[in-house]
C-alpha cells in the first residue's frame, strides 16, 4: 500500500516539477551586489513608466520617452532619437514613430548585439506595464548591472522603439533607414503578450536554428523555456514583433523572448503595474543577463546556418538538442524496437493477443471520447456561458480552471474505462496501444511538422519500461515511476502552453495530450488496486472545478467585464449615432441602446483591429455641435490621361486616429500620404477598402496624393477619431463602474466623424 502511496506522489511530484522548472520564484530580489539584476530597481523604472497610458501622440507618451532615454544615458550610452513616416502595407498602420537609439561602444570592431524592446503602449486604455514595459525595465536593469563590472567587446545597441503597437513601425525606420541596422549581428527582443506565466524562446531567422541554438545553449540560461515544435509553428504562422522586421526586411537574426499567460489583461486597462507577475518579469532577467554577457563577447558574424535542430528544454538538462537529420532514423529504430520488444513479450507468455486487443480497445475509445469532448468543450462554454465572448482574447479569467477541469475530466474517462483491464499481469499488454498510438504520431510529424520530433523520447522511455514488463511479472514499481518521468515533465507543460497560446477553442489539445501521457503511464496504474475509486476520485474532482470556474464566470471588480460605446457622426448624412461592438448588454450601456436596433451602411465598416470586430448594435441620438475635419484640394491636374489630386485633411479638434477608405476599389496609379509612398499594388488585396490607418503624431494633418486614370471619378471616406468620449462634457458619459473596462482591439470610447469627399466635386486643370 505504501508504495502505491509513494509511486503516486512521485508521479504527481514529477508534474509539479515540469512546471516549476520552468521559471524563477515571484519573490523580490533586493540584491546589495551590484553586477546583479536586481528585481526591485527594475520594477523602480516600470512604476514610473507604467503610471499612464502612453499610446503615440500622448503627452504621456513623450514623458516616458524622455525618462527612458535619460536612465540609457546615465548608464553611459550616446542617446540619439529617430523619427521618420512609416507604413506597413500588410496592416495599414501609417504613423511617425521617434525611436530612442543609444549605442555603448565594445573595444573590438565587429558586429553588435542588439537589445530590443517598445515604450508605446497599446492605444488607447492600457498602461504597458507587461506589454512592454516589463521588456524595457529588464534591458535598463539588465545593463545596469552587467555594465558595473564589464567591457563588451562588441557593441552594445539599444533600440527602445516607438508604434510597435499600431504596426511595427518603430522597427520599421530602424531597419530600413538607419545606417546603424546594417552592423548589427544580433538581436535579442524582450516581449509580452499577457500579465504572466513562464518567458518563452523563439528563434527569429530566415534560414536553419542550429548555430543559433548551439550557441544560446552555450550562454546558459538558467530557465530556459522553448522547443522545436513552438519553433516550426513559429516559422508557418504570421509573425507580428519588432524582431519580424529585422529578419524580413534585413535577414538579421535574434531570439524573442515573451510571457504570454494571463492573456485578459492583453492590451486592456489591466496591464498595469500591480497584476505583472514578477516571476516572469525574473525570467526575462534570468535570459538577458547570461545572453548579455555571453554574445557581448562572441563572435556575432557567424550565426547563419542552413540546418535546423529539433531542441526542448526539460529539468536537470535545461536544453536538449538533435539535428533535425536525426528524426527518422530515430523513428525507425523506435519501430523496429517496438516490434522486437512485442514479439519477445508474446514469446516469452507475459503479452497475451487477448489482452492487446483489449488494450487498442480501450486506448481507442478513450481518445475518440475526450477528443470529441475537447472538439466541443469551447462551444459548448460559450452556449452556457455567453458573457464569455465579450472577451476578445479568447481566454476568459477563470481559464486556467477550465484546463484543470478538462484534465480531470480527461483522466477520469481514462480511469474508468481501463478499471476493467487493469491487472499487474496484463501491463505489458496494456502499455502496447498507447506506444503503438505515439509512434503513429511520431510518423506523422516527423514528417509534417518535425519540430515535434522530441514527442519520440518519452517514448523510448516507455520501451524501456515494457521491456521491463515483458521480462518481468512483478517488476520494481519505482523503476516503472521514473521511466515515467520524462513524459510528464516534457509533456506535461504542453497541456497548459496550448491552450495558453492559443486560447481556449484548443482545449482538444489538453483532452488529447492528456489522454497520450495516461497512456504511457498504465504500465504503472495496471499495479494499483481499486481503480475504479480513482474513477470516482477523478471525477469529484472534475465537479468540484467545473464548479468553481462556474462561481467565477461573471463579471466582478476583480474580473471586469469589457464593454464599448461609440458615438459615430455621419457628416454627409447629418445623422449622429451610439454604436457597440457587444453582445452582452449591461447597466453601463443599456441606457444608449434601449431602442430597436438602427442599420446603418456607414457603421458596417470594419475600423483596424486584431480580430476584424464589428459593431453589433447601433441606436440613432442627438446630434452635437462638434467641429468637422477641413478638406481641401491643393492640386488636381491632368498628364498623360492620368489625373493627379492631392486632398488636405486638418482636423478643427483634439485627434487620434484617422482612417481612409475609398468607395471602390480604385486603380490608384500611384499614391503618397504626408510625402510618403505607398505601394498601390498592396491596395485592397483583403477585400477591404481601406488605404490607410493614420495613428496622428506630432503632424497632425493628412495629406493624400494620389494619380488614377482621367475618367475615374474618386470618393473617399474620411473617419476623423478622438479618444475622448468620456472626458468631455459635450457627450453626458458617466464612468464605468469598477467591474467594467474599455473593450480592448477595437476603436473605443471615442468620437468618431465621417465626412467623404469626391473628386467629381472639385474641378480640375488641364495645362
Amino acid at each position: 500500500m505504501l508504495k502505491k502511496v509513494a509511486a503516486t506522489l512521485l508521479l504527481a511530484l514529477a508534474v509539479y516539477w515540469g512546471y516549476v522548472s520552468l521559471k524563477p520564484s515571484n519573490t523580490i530580489s533586493t540584491s546589495e551586489n551590484s553586477s546583479s539584476f536586481s528585481t526591485e530597481k527594475a520594477l523602480e523604472h516600470l512604476k514610473i513608466i507604467s503610471e499612464k497610458p502612453h499610446y503615440v501622440g500622448t503627452p504621456e507618451h513623450e514623458k516616458v520617452k524622455e525618462y527612458i532615454a535619460g536612465e540609457l544615458q546615465k548608464l553611459g550610452f550616446e542617446v540619439s532619437y529617430q523619427e521618420a513616416y512609416s507604413v506597413t502595407e500588410d496592416w495599414g498602420s501609417f504613423t511617425k514613430p521617434e525611436n530612442i537609439i543609444a549605442k555603448y561602444p565594445g573595444t573590438e570592431k565587429g558586429k553588435a548585439l542588439l537589445l530590443l524592446s517598445h515604450y508605446d503602449s497599446n492605444p488607447f486604455s492600457s498602461y504597458g506595464a507587461s506589454d512592454d514595459g516589463s521588456g524595457v525595465v529588464t534591458i535598463l536593469e539588465g545593463l545596469r548591472a552587467f555594465l558595473s563590472e564589464n567591457k563588451p567587446k562588441n557593441d552594445l545597441l539599444v533600440v527602445i522603439s516607438d508604434a510597435e503597437e499600431l504596426g511595427l513601425n518603430g522597427a520599421d525606420i530602424f531597419v530600413n533607414k538607419n545606417p546603424l541596422a546594417k552592423n548589427v549581428g544580433l538581436v535579442l527582443n524582450f516581449e509580452a503578450r499577457g500579465s504572466g506565466g513562464p518567458s518563452y524562446m523563439l528563434v527569429e531567422t530566415n534560414g536553419g536554428n542550429k548555430t543559433l541554438i548551439k550557441e544560446f545553449i552555450k550562454a546558459n540560461p538558467q530557465f530556459p523555456v522553448g522547443n522545436s515544435l513552438a519553433y516550426s509553428i513559429y516559422k508557418m504562422l504570421p509573425n507580428d514583433t519588432d524582431l519580424t522586421r529585422f529578419r524580413e526586411d534585413a535577414n538579421i537574426d535574434g531570439f524573442n523572448f515573451a510571457f504570454i499567460d494571463d492573456h485578459f489583461d492583453y492590451h486592456t486597462a489591466l496591464d498595469t503595474y500591480a497584476r505583472l507577475d514578477v516571476s516572469s518579469l525574473k525570467h526575462q532577467a534570468s535570459y538577458l543577463m547570461p545572453l548579455l554577457t555571453y554574445f557581448s563577447q562572441a563572435d556575432l558574424s557567424n550565426l547563419k546556418s542552413e540546418e535546423d535542430l529539433v531542441y526542448f528544454n526539460t529539468p536537470v538538462f535545461k536544453m536538449v538538442s538533435y539535428p533535425f537529420s536525426w528524426a527518422i532514423p530515430v523513428l525507425i529504430l523506435a519501430v523496429v524496437l517496438f516490434i522486437l520488444l512485442v514479439y519477445y513479450g508474446i514469446q516469452k507468455q507475459t503479452f497475451k493477443f487477448a489482452n492487446i486487443l483489449k488494450g487498442f480497445g480501450a486506448f481507442t475509445v478513450i481518445l475518440i471520447i475526450n477528443g470529441l469532448i475537447g472538439y466541443f468543450a469551447w462551444s459548448v462554454l460559450n452556449a452556457i456561458y455567453p458573457n464569455y465572448a465579450e472577451i476578445l482574447q479568447g481566454f476568459p479569467y477563470n481559464g486556467h480552471l477550465y484546463i484543470w477541469a478538462f484534465t480531470f475530466l480527461s483522466i477520469t474517462v481514462c480511469t474508468a474505462v481501463y478499471h476493467r483491464f487493469y491487472k499487474p499481469e496484463n501491463a505489458g499488454s496494456l502499455l502496447i496501444a498507447p506506444i503503438f498510438y505515439w509512434l503513429v504520431l511520431c510518423a506523422i510529424v516527423t514528417f509534417k511538422l518535425r519540430g515535434a520530433s522530441f514527442f519520440i523520447i518519452p517514448v523510448y522511455f516507455a520501451l524501456v519500461s515494457l521491456f521491463v514488463l515483458a521480462r518481468q511479472k512483478k517488476p520494481n514499481m519505482f523503476l516503472l515511476v521514473l521511466l515515467c518521468v520524462p513524459v510528464l515533465t516534457m509533456i506535461s507543460p504542453l497541456v497548459t502552453m496550448f491552450p495558453v497560446g492559443l486560447g481556449l477553442k484548443l482545449l482538444i489539445s489538453v483532452t488529447l495530450l492528456v489522454t497520450l501521457i495516461y497512456g504511457l503511464l498504465v504500465g504503472v496504474f495496471s499495479f494499483f488496486r481499486y481503480k475504479n475509486r480513482w474513477a470516482v476520485l477523478f471525477g469529484i474532482a472534475t465537479i468540484v472545478v467545473f464548479l468553481m470556474a462556474n462561481s467565477q464566470s461573471g463579471f466582478s471588480e476583480e474580473r471586469p467585464k469589457p464593454n464599448s460605446l461609440v458615438y459615430f457622426f455621419d457628416s454627409d448624412a447629418k445623422e449622429a449615432y451610439w454604436a457597440t461592438y457587444d453582445k452582452i448588454p449591461d447597466a453601463w450601456t443599456d441606457t444608449y441602446f434601449n431602442q430597436p436596433n438602427d442599420t446603418v451602411n456607414a457603421l458596417k465598416t470594419v475600423f483596424g483591429s486584431k480580430y476584424g470586430t464589428a459593431f453589433t448594435k447601433t441606436q440613432k441620438t442627438y446630434i452635437k455641435p462638434i467641429k468637422e475635419p477641413f478638406i481641401e484640394v491643393h492640386n488636381d491636374t491632368i498628364i498623360n490621361d492620368l489625373r493627379y489630386l492631392s486632398v488636405y485633411i486638418s482636423p478643427q479638434r483634439l485627434v487620434n486616429r484617422y482612417e481612409v477608405f475609398a468607395k471602390e476599389k480604385y486603380h490608384f496609379k500611384s499614391l503618397k500620404v504626408n510625402g510618403t509612398t505607398f505601394n498601390t499594388e498592396s491596395l485592397f488585396t483583403n477585400d477591404s477598402y481601406r488605404i490607410c490607418n493614420y495613428f496622428v503624431a506630432r503632424d497632425k494633418y493628412l495629406e493624400i496624393e494620389f494619380s488614377v486614370p482621367a475618367s475615374e471619378e474618386v470618393t473617399l471616406n474620411f473617419f476623423e477619431i478622438s479618444y475622448d468620449l468620456l472626458d468631455n462634457d459635450l457627450y453626458d458619459v458617466k464612468p464605468r463602474s469598477k467591474d467594467m473596462i474599455p473593450k480592448p482591439f477595437v476603436v473605443n470610447d471615442a468620437v468618431i466623424i465621417k465626412k467623404s469627399w469626391s473628386s467629381s466635386n472639385d474641378p480640375y486643370e488641364n495645362p
